[in-house]
C-alpha cells in the first residue's frame, strides 16, 4: 500500500494521468507539452525553428509567465505533405500535447484540421495564409499571421492606384512539386500572348525564382511589364544571406513586393541583434520568424490563464474509436480528446499582449486585428520601401501605426505611394496592357446601313466601309501610341437598317470585339458595354410639316396669343394714362384734342411672316392619336413606347429619307404620319434637301454617338483621348464637313418651338414697367397733394356746392392746369440775380484783403 501511495503522489506531481485521471486542480503541472508541425528545411521553416526554440527559452526563463511551469515543444516535420502532416498530427493526439503550433502550409492545414476539430486541440498557425481556412469550418484553428485575403486586397489597391477598372484576365496555374525550366517557359509563353502586362506572382519560393529567371530570359522583365510578388518573395529575400539575396535580385529588377508590416520597436531591434549573433549572418530573420516567436508567447499566455482559471490538463478516450480496438493495425483507439480544449481555445482568443510583431489581438472572426503590409521596390541590390498598405486607410507613405489615431480615410486623393522604378529601369508608369501578339485581329462589327449612307456604308463587293463614322474611327486609331489590328465585319441583311441594340448585344456574347458606327449611347447599352467619349452630339427631335402664315388681313395677330394681346393692350392704355398725367401740365403735345393725344402715345409694329405647325413638340404627339414615324433599327421605337408610353400601334417604321418625306406629305389622314421622331444628325441631313419640314421644339433626349467595346476594355479610354485630340485640332470638324455638307435649304432650318409668344415670356418685363410707372405716379401725386395743401382759401373755386366738392374741384384744377412758365422764369431770374450779387460781394471782400496786405508790407519795410 505504501508503494502505491508513493507512485500515485509522483504521478500527481508530474501533472498527467491517462484514461480520464487528472491532475490536482489546485496545483500547476511541472511541464506543459505543446507540439510544432512544419517543414524545418523550407525557407520559412528554417527561420521558424530557431524563432520557436528561442521563444520557448525566453518563456521558461521568465517566471512571471507560467509561474514555474516549464513549456516543452515537440517539433515534427510535415515535409510540406498533407499526408505526412496528418500522420504527425495523429501522433500528437496519442500524447499529452495541449496545443500545436502549425501547420506551416495551408495545404497541410486543410488536411489535419479535421483532426483538431474532433480531438479539441487548438492549432495555431504562423504561416497558413489561405483565407478559405475559415474559423466556422475549423473552430480550433487560430491564424497568428495575416490572411491572404488582406494581401490580395493590397495587391488590388496597388493596381487600382496606377490603373483604373482592371480585372483578372488570365490565370496560369503552377503545378506543385519539382518543375523543369521548359515547363515554366511554356506557362510564361502563354502569359506573354495575352494582352495584360500586369503579372501577380503567388508561388512557393523555388518555383517563383525559376519564373523570374525564365521571364528575364524571355524579355518579360523589360519596359512595359509590371510584376507584383506576394510576401513569399520578401520572406525568401529577408531570410537569405546578403550575398545570396544580391544574386537572386539580379533577375527581378523593378518588381514590387509585399511584406507583412511589423512596427519598429526597441524589443524587435534587440531580438534582431540577438538573431545575427545566433546565425552569424548566414540566415536572415523574416516576418514569419517574428510571427512564430509571438505564437509561442501567445500559447504560453493562454496556458497561464487557463491554469489560473482552474483549468485541468486531462484527456479522455473517444468512445467512437473504442469500437475499433483490435480491428485495425492503426491503433486509432489510442487517440485522446483534450478535455480542456474549449477553455484553452477561449483563453487564446482573449489573450492580448505586445510582441515582436506589435499588438497581438483577435477580432470576432478569430483573425489578427489591423493587418498591414509594406510595399517594396527591388532596385539594384537592395529593397526600397515605397509605401504601406493597411485595411484602415489603404495606401500611404507613412507607417500605419501613425494613422490609427486619425479617422480612416480611403479617398483616392489620400492614397499615395512614393515613386517606383519599373522593369526596364523606367520611371514612367506602364500602361499595363498591349494587344495580344497572337496574330488575331479584333472583330469590329459595322452596321450595313441602307439609308443615310453618309454616316456608314459598305463598299460594294468588299468588307471595307466608308463614311463619317468610319473616318472618325480610323483617325482616332491612328493617334493611339500602339498598333490596333482589326477587321471590319458587316452586320445586317443589306435590305434594311439592322437593329443597333442587337448589334451591341453581340459584344457581350463574344461575336464582336467592338462596334463602330452611328451607335447612340443610351442607358440600356451602357449597362453591358463600355463606350468611348461621344464624337457626335445626338438626341431625339420631332420633325413635321410647316406652312407660312403671313397672308390675310389679320396676319398681324399671329405673333402673340390672345392673353398676350390682352395684357399688351391693357399696358398700352395704362402707360398712356401715366404719360398723360405726367406730361399734361408741362407738354403742349398732351393738351390738345383726345385724338391727337392718342396718336402720340400709340406705336406701330412690324410683323414678319410666321411658320406654323399644329404640332408643338413631343407632348403634342404624346397626347394625340396620330401615327408617328421612326427610323428602322433606331432606339427611338423603344424610347417612344417604353420611355414615353406611346402605343406601338401608332408607331410606323420608315426606312429612308424618301419614306420620311412621303409619309409627312400624306399626313395622318391619308395613311402617312403626323411627325417623324429621329436623332438630330439624321434629321439635319434630311432637312438639307427637304425645305417643307422643320424641327419642332427642342431635343427631348440628350445623348451622343460613340464606339462600343466590352466592359473593362482599355480601348474606350485611349480612343476617348484620341477623339478629344481630333476635336481640339479641328480634324473632327473637317471630317464632318467632308461627309455632311448641307445645301442652301438648310440655312432656313429654324426650329419651331411655338407659333406664338405667350405671356410667361414677358411677365418680368411687364413687372418692371409697372413698378416704374407706379413710382412715377406716386411722386407726381405727392407733389400735387403738397401743392393742394398749401393753396390759399381764395384759390378755392367760387360757386355753389359744399366745401368738399369745392376742394375736389380745386384738386382737379391743379392737376389739369398748365404750369405757369412766367412764374418759373421769374424764379430763375431771381436766382441768377442773387448769385450775381453774392459774387460781387466776394470780389469786394477779396480786394479789401489785398489792400490791407499791401499796407502791412509797406509798414514793415519802413521799420526795417
Amino acid at each position: 500500500m505504501g508503494v502505491f501511495l508513493i507512485l500515485l503522489l509522483w504521478l500527481l506531481s508530474f501533472g498527467v494521468l491517462s484514461n480520464g485521471l487528472s491532475a490536482n486542480a489546485s496545483s500547476r503541472p511541472a511541464v506543459v507539452n505543446i507540439g510544432a508541425i512544419f517543414t524545418p528545411d523550407s525557407t520559412i521553416g528554417r527561420v521558424a525553428k530557431i524563432a520557436i526554440e528561442e521563444a520557448v527559452k525566453d518563456v521558461n526563463s521568465n517566471s512571471s509567465v507560467l509561474q514555474g511551469t516549464k513549456l516543452n515543444v515537440d517539433i515534427r516535420n510535415s515535409n510540406c505533405s498533407g499526408f505526412l502532416g496528418l500522420v504527425e498530427a495523429l501522433r500528437y493526439m496519442e500524447t499529452d500535447v495541449v496545443a500545436v503550433i502549425g501547420p506551416q502550409s495551408s495545404v497541410v492545414a486543410h488536411t489535419i484540421l479535421h483532426v483538431a476539430n474532433e480531438l479539441k486541440t487548438p492549432f495555431l498557425s504562423f504561416a497558413a495564409t489561405d483565407p478559405t481556412l475559415s474559423s466556422l469550418q475549423f473552430p480550433y484553428f487560430i491564424r497568428t499571421t495575416q490572411s491572404d485575403l488582406h494581401q490580395m486586397t493590397a495587391v488590388a489597391d496597388i493596381v487600382e492606384h496606377y490603373a483604373r477598372r482592371c480585372r483578372v484576365s488570365y490565370k496560369a496555374g503552377i503545378p506543385p512539386g519539382d518543375l523543369s525550366r521548359s515547363e515554366i517557359m511554356d506557362i510564361l509563353v502563354k502569359v506573354a500572348l495575352t494582352e495584360s502586362r500586369v503579372i501577380v506572382l503567388h508561388a512557393y519560393p523555388a518555383a517563383g525564382f525559376m519564373v523570374f529567371s525564365v521571364a528575364h530570359y524571355l524579355g518579360m522583365m523589360d519596359d512595359g511589364y509590371v510584376w507584383i510578388a506576394t510576401d513569399w518573395l520578401s520572406s525568401a529575400l529577408d531570410s537569405a544571406s546578403p550575398q545570396r539575396a544580391q544574386t537572386l535580385t539580379e533577375t527581378m529588377q523593378g518588381v514590387l513586393v509585399l511584406r507583412q508590416h511589423t512596427p519598429d520597436s526597441e524589443r524587435k531591434r534587440a531580438f534582431m541583434a540577438r538573431w545575427n549573433n545566433l546565425t552569424g549572418g548566414s540566415l536572415g530573420l523574416s516576418t514569419y520568424g517574428l510571427y512564430a516567436y509571438d505564437t509561442v508567447w501567445l500559447t504560453a499566455h493562454a496556458i497561464d490563464s487557463f491554469l489560473s482559471q482552474g483549468g485541468v490538463i486531462s484527456f479522455s478516450n473517444d468512445s467512437r474509436l473504442n469500437s475499433l480496438e483490435g480491428k485495425s493495425q492503426l491503433h486509432l483507439e489510442a487517440l485522446v480528446i483534450f478535455d480542456g480544449g474549449p477553455l484553452l481555445l477561449k483563453n487564446i482568443l482573449q489573450t492580448e499582449f505586445v510582441g515582436l510583431t506589435g499588438p497581438v489581438q483577435f477580432n470576432s472572426d478569430k483573425s489578427l486585428t489591423l493587418p498591414a503590409y509594406e510595399i517594396i521596390n527591388i532596385i539594384g541590390t537592395g529593397l526600397h520601401r515605397v509605401g504601406y498598405w493597411c485595411n484602415y486607410s489603404g495606401l500611404s507613405t507613412v507607417a500605419p501605426e501613425t494613422l490609427y489615431s486619425r479617422p480612416p480615410n480611403r479617398s483616392s486623393a489620400n492614397q499615395q505611394l512614393n515613386s517606383v522604378i519599373w522593369p526596364g529601369e523606367s520611371i514612367k508608369t506602364p500602361r499595363g496592357w498591349v494587344f495580344p501578339n497572337n496574330g488575331k485581329q479584333l472583330r469590329i462589327g459595322v452596321p450595313r446601313r441602307v439609308s443615310y449612307r453618309e454616316f456608314v456604308s459598305q463598299v460594294a463587293g468588299t468588307n471595307n466601309f466608308k463614311g463619317f463614322c468610319i473616318d472618325v474611327f480610323t483617325a482616332a486609331v491612328n493617334l493611339l501610341p500602339y498598333a490596333v489590328p482589326y477587321q471590319f465585319v458587316p452586320y445586317g441583311n443589306g435590305r434594311e437598317n439592322p437593329s443597333y441594340t442587337e448589334l451591341v448585344n453581340l459584344i457581350t456574347t463574344g461575336i464582336f470585339d467592338g462596334v463602330v458606327g452611328d451607335i447612340a449611347i443610351v442607358t440600356n447599352r451602357t449597362k453591358i458595354v463600355d463606350f468611348t467619349q461621344p464624337y457626335a452630339a445626338s438626341g431625339l427631335v420631332v420633325v413635321a410639316p410647316v406652312r407660312k402664315l403671313n397672308t390675310g388681313a389679320w396676319a398681324f395677330l399671329r405673333p402673340f396669343s390672345r392673353q398676350m394681346w390682352g395684357v399688351t393692350a391693357a399696358f398700352f392704355i395704362f402707360i398712356g394714362i401715366v404719360v398723360w398725367i405726367l406730361e399734361h401740365r408741362i407738354n403742349d403735345e398732351f393738351r390738345g384734342p383726345p385724338k391727337k393725344q392718342l396718336i402720340t402715345i400709340l406705336c406701330e409694329f412690324d410683323l414678319n411672316p410666321q411658320l406654323y405647325s399644329p404640332i408643338k413638340g413631343i407632348e403634342t404627339l404624346k397626347d394625340g392619336d396620330d401615327p408617328i414615324g421612326y427610323q428602322v433599327g433606331s432606339f427611338a421605337e423603344h424610347y417612344l413606347s417604353e420611355g414615353i408610353g406611346i402605343s406601338k400601334s401608332r408607331l410606323k417604321a420608315l426606312g429612308s429619307p424618301e419614306e420620311y418625306a412621303a409619309a409627312l406629305r400624306k399626313g395622318p389622314e391619308n395613311g402617312g404620319v403626323a411627325a417623324v421622331v429621329d436623332e438630330r444628325p439624321y434629321i439635319e441631313l434630311f432637312l438639307a434637301s427637304q425645305c417643307k419640314f422643320r424641327i419642332i421644339g427642342q431635343e427631348f433626349t440628350k445623348s451622343g454617338w460613340g464606339f462600343a467595346f466590352p466592359r473593362d476594355s482599355p480601348l474606350p479610354i485611349d480612343l476617348s483621348t484620341a477623339i478629344l485630340t481630333l476635336s481640339e485640332n479641328g480634324d473632327l470638324q473637317r471630317i464632318h464637313d467632308k461627309w455632311l455638307t448641307t445645301s442652301s435649304c438648310s440655312s432656313d432650318n429654324t426650329e419651331l418651338e411655338s407659333d406664338r409668344l405667350h405671356l410667361k415670356s414677358f411677365w418680368g418685363l411687364y413687372l418692371l414697367c409697372g413698378i416704374a410707372c407706379f413710382i412715377a405716379l406716386l411722386i407726381y401725386f405727392l407733389q400735387i397733394v403738397n401743392k393742394f395743401r398749401k393753396a390759399s382759401p381764395e384759390d378755392v373755386i367760387d360757386g355753389q356746392g359744399s366745401s368738399r366738392s369745392k376742394r375736389l374741384q380745386t384738386l382737379l384744377s391743379l392737376i389739369d392746369e398748365k404750369e405757369d412758365q412766367s412764374r418759373s422764369d421769374r424764379k430763375r431770374r431771381k436766382l441768377e440775380r442773387s448769385l450775381s450779387e453774392n459774387n460781387g460781394e466776394v470780389d469786394l471782400e477779396r480786394d479789401s484783403k489785398r489792400k490791407s496786405s499791401q499796407i502791412s508790407d509797406n509798414s514793415f519795410n519802413s521799420r526795417s
